[in-house]
């Protein structure tokens, strides 16, 4: 099996609809994908419908935007209820506080020269939940960039660039809680990626280990060689499972579906953990 427990659609980030994203997960080869959102689980019933007739499983899932010790992080929930009311009063709290804080990085770039504006964000986000990714693509059109990487720079959209903004984003211990009390599977996103910026200390990762996180994406595009197997030996040491998986977001970066995946039998353990809701294959 080939099992890629992190993608994204136009709901949130990436290029692909929901249907794309299923289309092309079948002809990548894929047996199980993870529909994986920013913080919304708006592409589930497109992807779901688009199902039918294949032999597809997906995982419906969301990805959250967390903090800690003045740290990013990213945890990859799967399989909660969606209607369970406290995390998705969450959820709604940090896709409101995007249009803000995009909004407000907006008006940083044109203050710092670029020729972009919200209305040019707003098309190229469509209907999917406005982020960064949008800006970056806006700076590209405006020639401001050459690429959306070339974006995530300190002289624009990094963490504490000159164009960043703070966002909502939860206390990890507690994003946990709600993913579990919701019959969820939470796993920390990508937790060596340092070309992002900083990352969390492995004393925060064992704080969350003990509130119930279940696993590490150890294998990511971000994480080198050295990188996966120190974080392979952090999890054998605090009992979590180790999940690979593209983070895959259409045409918006360079990766492919099933460029990392995740082992059947940490697939099989990590569903069995799920109370919220179940695969869906088609």
């Amino acid at each position: 099996m080939r099992i890629d427990l992190h993608a994204h659609s136009n709901a949130s980030d990436g290029t692909d609809s929901p249907a794309e994203l299923v289309r092309n997960a079948v002809a990548a080869g894929l047996d199980v994908v993870a529909l994986t959102d920013h913080d919304t689980t708006g592409g589930y019933a497109e992807a779901i419908d688009a199902l039918r007739g294949t032999s597809l499983t997906l995982v419906p899932g969301a990805e959250l935007s967390c903090r800690v010790e003045g740290i990013s992080m990213h945890l990859l929930a799967y399989l909660f209820d969606t209607e369970e009311p406290a995390f998705a009063r969450e959820r709604e709290l940090v896709r409101t506080d995007r249009v803000r804080r995009a909004q407000a990085i907006v008006e940083r770039c044109r203050a710092l020269g670029a020729p972009i504006d919200w209305e040019q964000v707003r098309r190229i986000a469509g209907r999917g939940a406005v982020g960064r990714p949008h800006i970056a693509s806006a700076l590209v059109e405006a020639k401001v960039v050459a690429s959306v990487d070339d974006a995530f720079t300190p002289e624009w959209l990094a963490n504490g660039g000159r164009a960043d903004v703070p966002k909502r984003e939860t206390d990890p211990v507690e994003a946990i809680a709600l993913v579990r009390g919701a019959g969820g599977v939470p796993v920390f996103a990508h937790p060596g990626a340092s070309k992002r910026g900083r990352t969390v200390s492995d004393a925060v990762i064992a704080e969350l280990a003990a509130a119930g996180l279940a696993a590490l994406e150890v294998d990511h595009i971000d994480h080198d060689e050295p990188s996966r197997a120190r974080l392979r030996t952090l999890a054998s040491d605090l009992g979590l499972l180790v999940t690979g998986s593209s983070d895959y977001h259409g045409s918006r970066k360079t990766v492919r579906l099933g460029a990392n995946t995740t082992d059947p039998a940490v697939y099989e353990a990590l569903i069995s953990q799920a109370t919220g809701a179940k695969p869906v294959t088609g």
